[in-house]
């Protein structure tokens, strides 16, 4: 399967983020990807009050994810942030356009908020509970945002679902060790599922930008099922394209049977913290 990662500089403006979802999702369809990846925060970049960006999974933002989807006959997931019942936003991954056995219409409300390294997402963003999957010509892809990276029980609970892809979509935190943690986790979900992890985010803005908060720092990355980088892009903007080969995860999933050798103990674990 080939796909895009749309490597991106998020501005405050969803009109013209949106302007970056059509001509990457156009170049990628043009390219021959089935799927095109956006970040975290593609509606808007962090750094600003969100509540007065945020709008429903059926308002004109993400109506014209939708529209862009089936224009270019290609699979977008991008980030955006929704209102939530208690006056707070939902960090949300909408995904959509043709999978092959019909018309994709999902999201992911991000689960693990990002309450570390002297920011609090959880102030302004509520959680979400659920994992989440969509099926691209009868492959399973999982979604997961940013933060959830560093909790590998969720890609595990997304891999014994069926997933052979998990999708990142992240706008990370810059500061020292910060892209070297981002590349290691992303490896090292691709070994804890046996699966192919697709990274993507926020290319690195401009100083005083990355120094208001997770704005992104680059690096985004293809891991193998066995946990070799395939594909990766630098700091700037990008849209970078691979094949992945799925064969792969059959093989490690063989060869390295984590999934099948997990304990009761880590498969009660994952039940308690997944709810």
């Amino acid at each position: 399967m080939r796909i895009a990662l749309a490597q991106i500089l998020s501005s405050t403006e969803p009109s013209a983020n949106l302007g970056l979802v059509e001509d990457n999702a156009r170049r990628a369809a043009d390219a021959g990807a089935r799927m095109v990846l956006f970040p975290e925060a593609t509606m808007c970049r962090f750094g600003v009050p969100l509540a007065p960006i945020a709008e429903p999974l059926d308002g004109p933002w993400a109506s014209a994810v939708r529209a862009i989807a089936q224009r270019y006959g290609i699979v977008v997931v991008a980030g955006m942030f929704c209102p939530s019942d208690d006056g707070r936003v939902t960090n949300t991954l909408i995904a959509a356009g043709p999978g092959g056995d019909g018309l994709i219409e999902e999201h992911y409300h991000k689960i693990h908020l990002y309450d570390a390294f002297g920011f609090t997402e959880s102030r302004t963003v509520a959680p979400g509970f659920e994992p989440t999957m969509i099926t691209v010509d009868g492959v399973g892809v999982g979604l997961t945002t940013c933060y959830d990276i560093r909790f590998p029980e969720l890609y595990v609970e997304l891999a014994r679902r069926g997933a052979r892809i998990i999708t990142v979509h992240a706008s990370w935190g810059s500061g020292p060790g910060k892209l070297e943690q981002w590349t290691l986790l992303a490896r090292a979900r691709a070994l804890d599922t046996t699966g192919i992890v697709v990274a993507v985010d926020q290319a690195l803005p401009e100083r005083e930008i990355a120094a208001i908060g997770p704005t992104g720092v680059g690096g985004s990355l293809v891991a193998s099922a066995t946990g070799e980088t395939i594909a990766s892009a630098g700091a700037d903007v990008q849209l970078l394209i691979t094949d992945v080969d799925l064969t792969g995860v059959e093989q490690a999933r063989k060869s390295i049977a984590v999934l099948d050798n997990r304990t009761a103990f880590a498969s009660s674990s994952r039940a308690q913290s997944l709810g």
